[in-house]
């Protein structure tokens, strides 16, 4: 079981990393093994923020979330596992997507 924070924070709102890391500081006993954030740009000025304390099942080295693909503009944090993501790891690697872990998140961000 992971923990997953975040906000949305309109602009003049008074909200910031240190925030959200208070916000993962809460969720420590859902993943001991790790904590992630990032800071992202939203829609009309706003600010979007995700954080994430990581329980390690899957590919404990490499597998560090909020993951993000900046080439796609794509930035993903989860708490699930994908039970087929060899599957679609070799599908999508198939079609030319190249890895660079070993986890079911970024077959996600893949896909």
């Amino acid at each position: 079981m992971c923990g997953i924070a975040g906000a949305i924070v309109r602009p003049g709102d008074r909200f910031d990393r240190a925030s959200l890391a208070r916000m993962l500081g809460t969720l420590a006993h859902r993943g001991p093994d790790g904590e992630g954030m990032a800071q992202l740009p939203g829609p009309d000025g706003r600010r979007v923020f995700l954080g994430h304390r990581r329980l390690a099942i899957i590919d404990p080295e490499g597998a560090a979330q909020p993951m993000r693909d900046a080439a796609r503009g794509l930035t993903l944090t989860f708490n699930g596992e994908i039970y087929n993501f060899r599957e679609l790891r070799a599908e999508l690697e198939a079609a030319g997507h190249v890895f660079r872990t070993h986890t079911d998140t970024e077959a996600i961000v893949h896909g």
